[in-house]
């Protein structure tokens, strides 16, 4: 096997690209029976940065609620530059897709916790995410959008 047919998946950078956490409605919703509701978004973006340099994105927002009013928004962009070389263009959406993510995620998790217990509201430890089964419905909903055209 040849040099440049070798495969090679290096993670160059983690890093924390933007973070933001908002509570609206303090102090007056520390006095309120607690009893949030939970919303969680989660998005993957990838770019290439130069030929086999990838630049990865995980976005996590996380909005509790106590009836209708926001108790805090959080938001984490976690990002990282991968070097990815020596694979086929399936294996390349795979890797973008689920590999980089799976490295970023546990970071943005961290950043989470760390930010709404420093907002004064119980601890928040988002459940893991099956990045696999994300890449699969994307793949899904693509090849529906391919054939409906």
């Amino acid at each position: 096997m040849s040099e440049q047919s070798q495969q090679a998946f290096v993670i160059q950078k983690v890093y924390t690209k933007d973070i933001s956490f908002e509570s609206p409605n303090t102090p007056a919703i520390f006095t309120s029976q607690f009893q949030p509701t939970l919303e969680v978004n989660l998005n993957v973006e990838s770019a290439p940065l130069e030929e086999g340099i990838y630049h990865v994105v995980v976005r996590v927002t996380a909005t509790t609620k106590v009836e209708e009013r926001t108790a805090f928004l959080c938001e984490v962009a976690q990002a990282g530059i991968f070097t990815l070389t020596g694979f086929s263009e399936t294996e390349m959406g795979y890797l973008l897709g689920v590999q980089c993510p799976n490295v970023l995620f546990p970071y943005a998790r961290q950043a989470i916790s760390d930010l709404v217990a420093k907002g004064g509201f119980p601890q928040l430890l988002l459940e893991p995410v099956n990045f696999e089964s994300m890449y699969a419905e994307h793949l899904h909903q693509a090849k529906g959008s391919d054939t409906a055209q």
